[in-house]
């Protein structure tokens, strides 16, 4: 079994990318001072750049996956058998104040609640998820208990 949330999206990509054809189409159809072809070549490769670094960043970052072993949130990544799942089982959501965010960051991304997990040696980390339930659900296995 394995439990898939991806930290980001690559929508803004798209947007943007959309947006700057429209800019261009406006540009070539409209009379007036034109703007220089290798402008356009290194505004759109330029900004083209930095969102979709953002969208790859997100991803790569935020993105929350369970299997069979472990817990991982971009780089950081937690055993299954290290949760305490009588404390799992207690809490749905929320926010464990001053609790670390698995991941890294200060905090929690936009968009996202914090699952708490306190771990067996009584530490608790909060897992950022745009869905609790489902992350709570793949983390306690579908008989409620964790799987080791």
């Amino acid at each position: 079994m394995t439990y898939v949330e991806h930290g980001g999206t690559w929508r803004p990509l798209w947007i943007v990318a959309a947006a700057l054809v429209v800019f261009l189409a406006f540009d070539l159809a409209l009379p007036g001072g034109d703007v220089p072809p290798l402008l356009w070549l290194v505004a759109i490769a330029a900004v083209l750049g930095v969102v979709g670094l953002g969208c790859l960043s997100a991803r790569r970052v935020w993105t929350v996956r369970v299997d069979d072993e472990s817990l991982t949130v971009g780089r950081e990544t937690v055993r299954r058998a290290d949760v305490d799942a009588d404390h799992l089982r207690a809490v749905e959501s929320g926010v464990d104040a001053g609790a670390p965010v698995l991941g890294g960051g200060w905090s929690l991304p936009r968009g996202r609640t914090g699952l708490p997990l306190r771990l067996t040696d009584g530490r608790t980390v909060l897992v950022p998820t745009r869905d609790p339930a489902a992350l709570r659900a793949a983390l306690l296995g579908g008989e409620g208990t964790l799987e080791p």
